[in-house]
């Protein structure tokens, strides 16, 4: 059985970009070190962030690794360390420019292969309103990735509003992924800012969009997050519990039960657990959840598809979760990649 697959978490970078230090006179921008024998070192100026190798710039290599797997498209979205909210506004906008200009190139060059989605500088809104537009209006991105927080604004501040206000009147997707962690401080081994800190995340963005009231005011806004939602799913209940024991507390701003948002939202399949995703299935449903990965890093799935096509579901449920989903939230149509 061969069924188109396309995968709505991937990222990328630009093989080089401008030393930001000197570009913009202040440190704390990632850039990128190759070291000679094929792979290169993310550095925070003289720290180290990670290693990564071609696939995370090349497209050629990318290309020949989605054949190996059976990937038909992956949605490319900048690696969330770039985002770099914490920035300058005029310089993350700078920047954003940059890196959406790179793969809204390799869309071009790649049509069939790749669909972009965009950054912005979501520090300054008015800002990241016009580099909406110009992702969707001007370079043919079908959206933008943004994080799951906007330094001390979570995603329900009122100065957030008018993107997601903007970004459902152009019909961009978003996608949400986590970032800067919240509690880092305290978990500085073991990895755990990835394992419980970017589940939390996720969780704290969608709590956030559906207690502010986000999600009723914009019901046409297609918005996804990234792993499954993190911990969202698992405590729906306790979520829907509390709001419906301390409404003073959990309505304040929004009268509707969280649980009626669960067809508002899209996930990504990134799950690592077969139970877990059966979990999603009855939860959600197929209409809601597409395939996303976390290419090309080691906490995403290695096997792009594998988890789906283990769970015993049907071929429509299968085509569902590999490409319908992933076309319904980026409003395209399937023929553009056959």
């Amino acid at each position: 059985m061969t069924i188109l697959k396309i995968d709505i978490h991937t990222h990328i970078l630009p093989r080089e970009w401008p030393n930001l230090r000197e570009k913009y006179g202040y440190g704390g921008f990632v850039q990128l070190e190759h070291t000679g024998c094929g792979c290169a070192r993310m550095m925070m100026d003289d720290r180290f962030f990670r290693e990564v190798e071609p696939n995370c710039w090349d497209p050629a290599v990318r290309i020949k690794e989605c054949e190996q797997h059976q990937v038909n498209v992956q949605v490319l979205s900048t690696v969330p360390v770039m985002f770099n909210y914490w920035a300058k506004p005029e310089h993350t906008l700078d920047l954003s420019r940059m890196l959406n200009d790179h793969i809204a190139g390799l869309v071009n060059d790649n049509p069939k292969r790749f669909i972009g989605l965009g950054t912005l500088p979501m520090q300054a809104p008015d800002l990241a309103i016009r580099e909406l537009e110009r992702c969707v209006k001007d370079i043919g991105l079908a959206g933008v990735q943004i994080g799951s927080h906007v330094n001390d604004w979570n995603l329900d501040h009122e100065q957030l509003f008018p993107v997601f206000e903007a970004a459902e009147a152009l019909g961009a997707a978003v996608f949400v992924h986590p970032w800067d962690m919240v509690g880092k401080e305290q978990m500085n081994k073991y990895w755990l800012p990835w394992l419980v800190g970017m589940p939390a995340e996720s969780s704290l963005a969608i709590c956030s969009m559906i207690f502010g009231g986000v999600l009723a005011r914009l019901p046409d806004l297609r918005i996804a997050f990234a792993h499954g939602g993190g911990a969202f799913p698992a405590t729906i209940g306790r979520i829907e519990h509390g709001f419906k024991v301390r409404p003073d507390l959990c309505a304040v701003d929004c009268d509707v039960n969280p649980r009626e948002f669960l067809q508002k939202l899209y996930l990504d399949t990134l799950v690592h657990d077969p139970l877990a995703l059966k979990y999603l299935m009855d939860l959600m449903g197929p209409q809601r959840l597409a395939l996303g990965t976390d290419y090309p890093f080691p906490l995403g799935e290695l096997e792009p598809g594998k988890l789906i096509s283990t769970c015993g579901f049907d071929e429509d449920t299968q085509s569902r979760l590999l490409h319908g989903t992933a076309l319904e939230w980026l409003n395209l149509d399937k023929a553009l990649f056959l």
